[in-house]
């Protein structure tokens, strides 16, 4: 792996890509721009900020944390409200950038990052519809319903709530979250996960035997393992999270082509229009390397993955670098009737720049590093 060029893409990533953005309109949130949206607090914005963080607590370059501390303020007051954040969604996803809260928090002692994230837990999180078994429904807009994407959203935060107020309830309750995803969506056979589960097993996309949906979807996975990796280094002791995130790397390993890329449907590398998919890769890129960090498995395909993204995905346009491959979004059901059938899988936009592909490269990046 040619890391010296590796850090020149993320250095340059940084400096002439995201630095510049507006945190109003960021230019690697690529859903704004394509559908119009105004600009709210969304984990896509958040995946970014978290990377950005990362590096920061390697380097202390004071100019990421400035930068970060720029864009949350944006979108958080100093009385820790977030206008454009509707805790009645109850959406997960808006989960995710708690994380950046609690870290800023520690580094400024600001207290409007305290009280953000503790609105959020209070008024959401212990809120939250569950499924019978006890996990998280997924959205209001979803009910019922389990998807992996929750793993990393919600969990991790909920492992760092817990060891803040020293409550092992919470704990408690990750874990067996966890083991329900464990025991619900992994497909024995391969090892692989099914990206959703509909508890009432009524949704179109559902099977009408076990609830759950058709298709194993890579970055669903990309987003369970990154989340496993990071409760195995918030909780050493949590031996579900390190089982799980073992089996599924080793799980995914044995579907990456030589060069070491994941396809967008990983199961099913021959069909015609299936792609090798960059954002799911780099999550497993950086899922292994901090596995093998925290001794969890000795996987050696994260520095492989990585490199063959930056090497084969990835080129330079007014010095500006450019991560394509990247899949725009992926659901089930809504206003788009998703089926999650292989073809709705493959027929997704594929854009490049999205801070769902640049997050996870620089997160990988950052963990080779570490």
């Amino acid at each position: 792996m040619n890391i010296n060029h590796i850090r020149k893409t993320a250095e340059t990533y940084i400096i002439n890509f995201i630095l510049p953005s507006d945190p109003l309109k960021p230019l690697w949130n690529r859903e704004n721009f394509i559908f119009a949206k105004k600009a709210k607090w969304n984990y896509i914005d958040n995946c970014l900020i978290r990377a950005v963080l990362m590096i920061y607590s390697r380097t202390e370059n004071k100019i990421l944390l400035d930068y970060a501390v720029k864009f949350i303020n944006a979108y958080v007051s100093e009385n820790g409200d977030i206008p454009t954040m509707n805790v009645q969604d109850f959406n997960l996803d808006n989960i995710c950038g708690c994380r950046n809260l609690v870290y800023l928090y520690n580094v400024t002692g600001d207290s409007r990052y305290k009280k953000a994230y503790e609105k959020i837990y209070k008024n959401q999180l212990v809120n939250q519809p569950r499924l019978k078994c006890g996990n998280f429904w997924h959205k209001a807009v979803y009910p019922h319903q389990l998807w992996l994407d929750g793993a990393y959203m919600a969990i991790p935060f909920m492992c760092e709530y817990a060891i803040i107020h020293d409550d092992m309830n919470i704990i408690r309750d990750a874990e067996n979250q966890l083991n329900n995803i464990y025991n619900i969506m992994r497909d024995k056979k391969t090892g692989l996960y099914y990206h959703g589960y509909d508890e009432t097993k009524n949704m179109f996309w559902a099977d009408k035997n076990t609830g759950l949906s058709p298709n194993f979807w890579l970055r669903s996975m990309g987003w369970l393992s990154a989340g496993l990796a990071d409760i195995c280094e918030i909780l050493p002791e949590c031996k579900i999270s390190r089982d799980m995130l073992s089996d599924l790397l080793y799980s995914l390993e044995k579907f990456s082509d030589s060069d070491g890329m994941l396809f967008q449907l990983p199961a099913k590398p021959y069909l015609t229009e299936n792609y090798p998919e960059t954002s799911g890769t780099l999550l497993f890129a950086y899922s292994c390397m901090k596995a093998q960090k925290l001794g969890i498995c000795n996987i050696h395909a994260g520095e492989k993955a990585l490199s063959a993204v930056e090497s084969k995905f990835i080129r330079f346009e007014n010095n500006i670098p450019v991560l394509g491959n990247i899949c725009l979004m992926g659901g089930l059901g809504g206003s788009q009737n998703r089926d999650g059938s292989e073809n709705y899988y493959i027929s997704e936009k594929i854009v490049e720049n999205d801070a769902k592909g640049i997050a996870p490269f620089l997160m990988a990046y950052n963990e080779y590093l570490s």
